[in-house]
């Protein structure tokens, strides 16, 4: 299912008239992107956070945790939004991955930003239905890569095996051909 083409109804090739058909990467693909993602993503976090800390003037990393928390929200929601709307992160050119509308279109900010929301369903539902009982850490973060396998594997049962939450946001992944 997840090597299915996509023939968006409003994505036409102008010079042919003919209607684009679009691949969804395959889940090991994607997981691959994301785990990169991730990756890449400490290199952000690491200029956020002595932007932060520097600004604020915090001594020590715990103290001001929550406003650095809010402040990596912000930076991560910028960071997703500006490049998703453009198209593609660093992690998902090199995968050969991009993002579109469902109508086979870049993303407007807009739509990003909403995806960008979308996506953390990857990590607050443990993470919430662990703040009851009180976990350690340690459990937490099992939980939560439990869930991530999950979800992702979810994506098996959508019927163009794109993720659930690309579905929601009314946003696809798709293949970009290599260049030759």
């Amino acid at each position: 299912m997840s090597d299915s083409p996509l023939m968006p109804e409003d994505s036409v090739d102008s010079s042919t008239d003919t209607p684009l058909i679009f691949t969804t990467p395959s889940l090991a693909r994607r997981m691959a992107c994301w785990f990169y993602e991730g990756m890449l993503l400490f290199g952000v976090i690491f200029l956020a956070g002595y932007l932060f800390g520097t600004l604020s003037q915090t001594k020590h990393a715990l103290d001001n945790r929550h406003g650095l928390q809010a402040f990596l929200f912000l930076i991560f929601a910028i960071y997703f939004t500006w490049l998703w709307s453009k198209g593609q992160t660093l992690a998902m050119k090199t995968w050969h991955i991009k993002v579109l509308d469902a109508s086979g279109q870049p993303l407007t900010q807009s739509r990003a930003l909403l995806r960008y929301f979308l996506s953390w369903v990857w990590f607050l539902p443990p993470i919430v239905a662990a703040i009851p009982f009180q976990l350690p850490a340690p459990v937490v973060g099992l939980l939560v890569l439990v869930w991530v396998f999950v979800w992702a594997l979810s994506s098996k049962f959508q019927l163009r095996g794109q993720y659930w939450h690309d579905v929601w946001a009314g946003t696809q992944l798709v293949d970009v051909p290599k260049k030759t």
